[in-house]
């Protein structure tokens, strides 16, 4: 219809100067002009299967963060126990990243570096208790960026750090979570990780079931605006608690330890056994850590069952042929590797995580991609496959040539921080881990995947080192502890 009127229009010019004998030379090639700029832009449209913004048909976005989640997903096959038939189905339907890496392993910086734009050395937030408002002005975030556009942009759950926390400017309607339980009636933090789990529960007894529920409703209305709606679910996060029946899958003597090696912190710096944690100990002396994993597992897959409710509903309803999917995870989660648990590190587990892209007419359907990216991605990817202006600060890079084709050469890095003057870099099979001190640690992924052995010291991989290590960030913003940092962009 665009295109059509672009013709007319043109064609009424031609023949309103012909009919005046005002058409001289100049004019005339002014109109060839015009028409040789529609031609290319209708074409240019027509070749990236995208909408211009504003216009009829721009997409929807169903945006879909989950808590704690790693990359133990069936497709993956990380971890061959793992059961997440969902998660697996919509990878199915577009492109799903093999190497992703989040901003921050922890969830209140990464979500605020995700949703807000800029890297933790930007604005100075590196840890969890970093209030992410005081970093986050409204009207700079995601979300804004839609609303903004005249989309219709409602949340529910965990985007931010806290479940139903936001900048309510930056939205147009947000479920409130009031009386529901994230772990479900008198259920304690360490349930199902320390402690056994002990608990009848129901599905919608957890506050994710009432989060999709919200999600769903929406996703089966036709809508008189282009949606973004998001859907925050909090588990696999602790407690690993859910209703019993997901738990029958994995029976506590079938369950197999992850590829551990004893001794496996030895060749490491002082300062990256500084990152490492207790509960490793306390597994091995309470007999827990085949309990965690019979657990974890189990809660995946409460959240993968929520999932799944979630695209049979966009499926179902009249939105599924015009709605972007992206799913993320805000980082990655140990389960023993390296004698870690948790998130908190810079080693493979806790920071690599999910993410899964799913685009009408731009991704194809089952697809990999293998080449390394971070989460800071996203922003910029979604506002290009909107066609919404990039804000300014972004500092991220849009990764909508991996979605188009997987196998494009990619030479950006994936960075993420964990702490002031602590980043790591995945180039290719490559990770290299700096610490504020100047220590560092080296993994070759291609001979060495579960990160055994630190080659940083080896004379043979020195250059190696060197080219990594100029990848990292110089200028680091002061650590703000809590409060607003004055010199953030």
């Amino acid at each position: 219809m665009e295109t059509l009127l672009r013709e007319r229009t043109a064609a009424k010019l031609m023949k309103k100067n012909k009919n005046t004998h005002l058409c001289n030379s100049a004019i005339a090639l002014t109109q060839l002009g015009l028409m040789a700029l529609l031609l290319v832009q209708t074409v240019t449209d027509k070749a990236l299967g995208e909408t211009p913004a504003g216009k009829a048909n721009q997409p929807n976005v169903l945006f879909i963060a989950v808590d704690d989640l790693n990359h133990w997903l069936g497709h993956l096959g990380r971890n061959p126990q793992a059961k997440t038939p969902n998660i697996d189905r919509l990878a199915e339907m577009g492109v799903s990243f093999t190497s992703a890496y989040c901003a921050v392993p922890a969830c209140e910086p990464s979500r605020l570096a995700l949703m807000g734009g800029r890297r933790p050395w930007t604005t100075g937030a590196y840890l969890n208790g970093d209030r992410w408002k005081t970093f986050q002005k409204p009207g700079e975030g995601l979300a804004a960026q839609f609303l903004k556009a005249g989309y219709y942009v409602a949340g529910a759950g965990k985007i931010y750090h806290g479940i139903g926390d936001h900048h309510p400017e930056e939205w147009t309607d947000y479920m409130n979570p009031k009386g529901l339980f994230a772990n479900g009636p008198g259920v304690s933090k360490f349930d199902g990780y320390f402690e056994p789990h002990d608990h009848n529960l129901n599905d919608e007894d957890l506050t994710d079931w009432h989060s999709a529920n919200y999600c769903i409703e929406r996703l089966s209305k036709k809508h008189d605006k282009p949606f973004f709606l998001a859907c925050g679910l909090y588990k696999p996060h602790l407690a690993f608690v859910v209703p019993r029946k997901y738990y029958e899958d994995f029976p506590l003597e079938e369950i197999k330890l992850p590829p551990h090696l004893e001794g496996d912190l030895d060749d490491i710096p002082e300062a990256g056994k500084k990152m490492n944690n207790l509960d490793h100990e306390k597994m091995l002396q309470n007999g827990t850590w085949k309990l965690a994993i019979q657990s974890y597992l189990a809660t995946c897959a409460y959240t993968d069952m929520n999932i799944g409710r979630l695209l049979d509903a966009l499926e179902a309803g009249p939105n599924k042929d015009n709605t972007i999917i992206v799913l993320w995870s805000d980082h990655g989660w140990s389960l023993g590797e390296k004698e870690h648990w948790r998130k908190f590190a810079l080693w493979e587990e806790p920071t690599r995580t999910a993410l899964i892209w799913a685009a009408p007419g731009v991704t194809a359907q089952g697809k990999r991609c293998n080449r390394p990216v971070d989460l800071m991605s996203i922003y910029p990817t979604l506002c290009e496959l909107a066609h919404l202006p990039k804000p300014e600060h972004l500092d991220g890079t849009s990764i909508l040539p991996l979605l188009k084709n997987p196998k494009t050469k990619w030479s950006q890095p994936a960075i993420t921080t964990h702490g002031y003057q602590n980043h790591a870099v995945r180039l290719n099979h490559w990770r290299l881990i700096r610490y504020r001190n100047g220590s560092h640690e080296l993994y070759d992924h291609r001979e060495d995947p579960y990160e055994y052995t630190n080659l940083a010291t080896s004379p043979k991989h020195a250059k190696t080192l060197a080219r990594l290590d100029a990848l990292l960030p110089k200028n680091d913003a002061k650590h703000q502890k809590g409060g607003a940092n004055k010199t953030a962009k």
